[in-house]
């Protein structure tokens, strides 16, 4: 490879180029999200890790790995990904997220965790953007509801600066990835295949748009096809980028429950927004908030005061709009209640109704006539008809 060509692929980018090549080829070598590895490479360093994987050959396990990590030219793989419009950002790069690096500190679920050894990206979002994001997950084969309110949250969110993170799926992501571009924000999709590639292929015209202006990002190498265990490694890299997820609507068995699982098992905030009580898309999300696991949120407002630092966004308690009535003293609401809407009654028969002597009665029927609650008639006192309503 010429020189001009590595200080392109390099550019803006860590200068410890032998830890990049070893995490590439590491990277094409064994299965994204593998925790044995990334936790060996949390310790001794991907160039380490590759050297001693290609020097174990007394058995035959160990040598098809050395062959696998042999096979891989990491400049070529570089080169081909630079052609794709792919840079492969890596930990000690100006842009890495370094709240990934979190994964390291957390049990691996199903043989899945620790920090990735670097993300493929395509579009000009730097991942460093991403601090302040957060994610929107639930049901591929979500209600109108549901779409509905992923759309609200999302574009609320983005409009107010934190980008939203979603996994391009059918259902709640997609609703969260057009709701985020409709409030005039940012978004990034996380793919469970390669970042060249889209899936699902009817979401093509989505994904691109998201690659031209925000960040489609993947932890397997360009070309991979999506797998059911990467979707799972794939959920821990959502749960870890965000500041919090919000689970819209899941049903029991729903992957975004497994995302849920790593938000908790990591420092984040997890939310869940309440569906109807007979909705089968929602008995997953009514459960997280049963179990006391997660935050009910119903509006962007509450998201932002759950990820917000102790003391910001904070939010009066809801209250019905304030009324005239509200306004009144005790005993005036005392003896308005003691005035008839229909006849006209005297100031003695208001005060015994209201339990009164006739001359607070009257104070107090002047002071509610002044607020238009009550009228004189030449037969006495009545309400009028803005008291009535």
């Amino acid at each position: 490879m010429s020189s001009t060509r590595q200080e392109t692929l390099f550019e803006g980018r860590s200068d410890n180029q032998t830890e990049r090549l070893a995490r590439v080829a590491l990277n094409r070598a064994f299965e994204a999200g593998t925790a044995t590895l990334h936790a060996a490479v949390s310790v001794a360093g991907a160039a380490t890790v590759r050297e001693q994987l290609l020097a174990q050959r007394a058995t035959a396990e160990q040598r098809a790995v050395a062959e696998r990590i042999d096979a891989v030219d990491p400049e070529v793989e570089l080169d081909r990904a630079h052609r794709l419009g792919l840079r492969f950002v890596v930990p000690g790069d100006d842009e890495w997220p370094t709240q990934l690096d979190d994964l390291d500190q957390v049990p691996a679920l199903q043989r899945v965790g620790g920090a990735p050894l670097g993300l493929w990206v395509r579009g000009p979002m730097r991942l460093d953007e991403l601090a302040q994001s957060v994610a929107i997950v639930g049901s591929r084969s979500a209600t109108s509801y549901g779409i509905e309110m992923a759309q609200r949250l999302a574009a609320e969110l983005a409009g107010a600066g934190h980008p939203v993170v979603s996994g391009g799926a059918f259902g709640i992501d997609n609703g969260a990835h057009r709701g985020a571009l409709a409030g005039g924000g940012r978004t990034a999709c996380v793919l469970a295949c390669g970042a060249d590639r889209v899936y699902p292929a009817a979401h093509r015209e989505l994904i691109d748009h998201i690659g031209q202006h925000g960040a489609v990002i993947a932890e397997v190498p360009p070309g991979f096809a999506p797998m059911r265990m990467r979707f799972l490694s794939r959920n821990r890299i959502i749960a870890a980028l965000a500041r919090g997820t919000v689970v819209v609507e899941a049903a029991v068995r729903s992957g975004a429950l497994n995302t849920a699982g790593w938000t908790t098992s990591l420092p984040r905030q997890l939310m869940a927004l309440p569906g109807p009580v007979t909705s089968a898309s929602s008995e997953g999300s009514h459960h997280l908030i049963r179990s006391g696991g997660c935050s009910l949120v119903t509006t962007a407002a509450d998201v932002l005061e759950e990820i917000a630092a102790i003391g910001e966004h904070l939010q009066s308690e809801p209250r019905a709009p304030e009324s005239l009535r509200d306004q009144l003293t005790h005993t005036q609401s005392v003896v308005l209640e003691a005035v008839p809407s229909a006849a006209a009654v005297s100031v003695t028969s208001i005060a015994r109704t209201a339990r009164v002597l006739p001359r607070v009665a009257d104070a107090a029927l002047a002071e509610l006539r002044s607020h238009g609650l009550v009228e004189e008639m030449p037969t006495g006192w009545r309400i009028t008809a803005a008291a009535r309503d």
